[in-house]
């Protein structure tokens, strides 16, 4: 890199997300580089999570050789063509150690020969021409110039909830993990997702109270189906709540911490559902494990992105795009304040098909070149038969249920030949981003039903009746295929494919049938 150099995209951050993205620029011929603030790729997984297990999963057997249908049980690779490039060479591990996700991270950028400056920390992103080029400066002083930026740091700084006292707290990025420090202690952990509960979980043998507290309830992952919800492997915790073992998880909200003379603090507590509406209770440490934001110190005032959810992450447009500093773009887990805890664009397995439709949005704005699509007869089998043998592989639509489709573009009067479109955020798609927002178009998702965190999955009789009746398919709590017929952002039909025990849609009266039925009346839309 050369102090004044001109590029088309750059990308601050080589984690997963930059990674991701720089493979798809390289690929694509763009005059491209990426800073890094670390010394090698993934720097957040250094540290994080702090007690070194990640929660995505790594199946390596799975009893086929698809690439494709790996990809779904394969929660860690890098999308490339590349078969060595995946993650599950590197371990068996169901929940793999992080450090080695650092080292496959360092492997892929290597291997995929990417242009990324490392030890180069972003001090500040501006743009002193309002239609001219962005300007990027690092803390050795070197300027950059770009047409696009794409912030791709993921949330790094820790966000710190609003109490008086806060400071009190020791911090999930610093406090001790060595569960021998908290011996005979009691305990107070703020948050109630999967960092507040692996931190609990590690301090039960030696703490003698833990209390786990935040004004929401706890949400399951296996009920809500939102990986960020609080995952199995880590909730031996509610055991020792539920079996009277002196812990407790309390909804509420903090109202303020008080350190006291002879050590510890008094923290007032208003709690929710109980008859005591404040109470105050002692512990001997409070560790704040509420989560993390976007750092947005390194912006200028004329790039500061708007934000949102609680000023987490930038505000943006359905094309990952900042709402108001045009050219701003975002990828990987900063993706997500699109569809905030109701998808997979928070992790790896999500946001690695969020980054490559972003790749497409970057080319098709910046040289033209249209998303890619093959041409399908539009007739109803032939629709029918791509749409069932998307559904039946593809790791995109599987991920991102509901975020993600795969988009048919019917044909204008005279053609006999539609566009199958894979891969498209269903936002951008209803805001235009592939054709007029007045042409009809039909979007391929993988969707649960709207009741499906208050089904009780457990039960055999639910899943009995909603295998492979066409009948019921509407009703379907588990994942399954939902076939929808837009114009103008409104759904003018739908139709929904019934669930399968295998996710294997080719039933021929419980599937093909009625999805041919469904596209012939399509046609007459």
């Amino acid at each position: 890199m050369v102090d004044g150099d001109v590029y088309d995209h750059l990308v601050i951050g080589a984690g997963p997300a930059g990674l991701q993205l720089a493979r798809h620029l390289h690929e694509a011929g763009s005059r491209y580089t990426v800073l890094e603030a670390g010394k090698e790729p993934g720097t957040f997984f250094a540290t994080f999570p702090r007690h070194r297990t990640l929660i995505s999963i790594n199946k390596p057997h799975t009893g086929t050789d698809d690439p494709e249908l790996n990809l779904r049980m394969d929660w860690n690779s890098i999308l490339s063509d590349d078969p060595k490039l995946l993650f599950t060479r590197y371990t068996e591990r169901y929940f793999p150690p992080a450090d080695e996700l650092r080292r496959y991270l360092a492997d892929f950028a290597a291997a995929s020969d990417l242009s990324v400056h490392y030890s180069s920390r972003v001090v500040r992103i501006g743009r002193p021409e309002p239609t001219g080029p962005f300007v990027v400066t690092t803390q050795d002083g070197t300027v950059s110039k770009a047409a696009v930026v794409v912030v791709a740091t993921g949330v790094s700084k820790p966000y710190i909830p609003p109490i008086n006292g806060i400071e009190y707290a020791e911090q999930y990025v610093t406090m001790p993990t060595d569960p021998a420090d908290f011996t005979d202690q009691r305990v107070l952990i703020l948050g109630k997702g999967n960092s507040a509960f692996e931190t609990a979980d590690n301090l039960i043998e030696k703490a003698a109270v833990i209390h786990v507290a935040g004004p929401d309830g706890v949400r399951l992952a296996w009920r809500t189906h939102y990986v960020g919800h609080l995952r199995a492997v880590n909730n031996n915790f509610l055991d020792t709540y539920q079996l009277k073992s002196q812990n407790a998880i309390l909804d509420g909200t903090v109202l303020d911490i008080a350190p006291q003379p002879e050590g510890g603090f008094l923290v007032r507590f208003s709690f929710v559902r109980a008859d005591e509406v404040v109470k105050e209770l002692y512990y001997d440490r409070i560790l704040c494990c509420t989560g993390f934001r976007l750092d947005t110190e390194p912006f200028a005032p004329e790039c500061r992105p708007a934000l949102a959810v609680k000023d987490r992450f930038a505000d943006l447009t359905s094309a990952f795009e900042s709402v108001n500093v045009p050219g701003l773009y975002f990828a990987g887990t900063l993706m997500q304040q699109r569809d905030f805890k109701k998808a997979t664009t928070g992790f790896i397995h999500g946001f690695r098909y969020t980054v490559r439709a972003l790749s497409h949005i970057l080319e098709e704005r910046g040289r033209g070149v249209a998303w890619p699509r093959r041409a399908v007869a539009a007739t109803p089998e032939a629709l029918a038969e791509a749409t069932i043998e998307r559904v039946n592989r593809s790791s995109a639509l599987w991920q991102q249920f509901g975020v993600m489709a795969d988009v048919i573009l019917l044909p204008a009067v005279g053609s006999d030949e539609a566009q199958y479109v894979e891969e498209v955020p269903v936002a951008y798609a209803l805001d235009g981003g592939l054709a007029d927002p007045d042409a009809v178009f039909v979007a391929v998702t993988l969707e649960y039903g709207p009741d499906h965190d208050k089904v009780d999955r457990f039960d055999i009789t639910v899943r009995r009746t909603a295998q492979d009746d066409p009948e019921t398919a509407h009703d379907a709590a588990y994942l399954h295929p939902v076939i929808r017929v837009y114009r103008d952002r409104k759904v003018l039909d739908e139709h929904h494919l019934a669930e399968n025990l295998e996710n294997h849609w080719d039933g021929e009266a419980s599937h093909r049938a009625p999805l041919v039925a469904f596209f012939e009346k399509v046609a007459t839309l």
